[in-house]
């Protein structure tokens, strides 16, 4: 799977659970690529961070990932 396809993956995983939930743990971005290594699915998350299409939300002990303008952020 190329980068892109896995981005999107990404994408459609979080606009699926949008609904119930709007963060989640690294591990569960790590279960939908079971072929693939932590650090590969990490570059994932953090260069769809730094497009804008990603937020990082930290409680002060975990981080966790969620979309843009969905749910509670920090900038929010």
């Amino acid at each position: 799977m190329d980068q892109e396809a896995a981005k999107q993956e990404i994408i459609n995983f979080l606009d699926s659970k949008e609904k119930s939930k709007t963060k989640f743990y690294f591990n569960d971005f790590t279960k939908l690529f079971p072929d693939m290594k932590a650090r590969e699915v990490k570059k994932l998350l953090t260069a769809l961070v730094q497009e804008g299409k990603l937020v990082f939300w930290s409680s002060g002990s975990t981080t966790m990932y969620g979309k843009k303008d969905a749910g509670k952020t920090a900038e929010g």
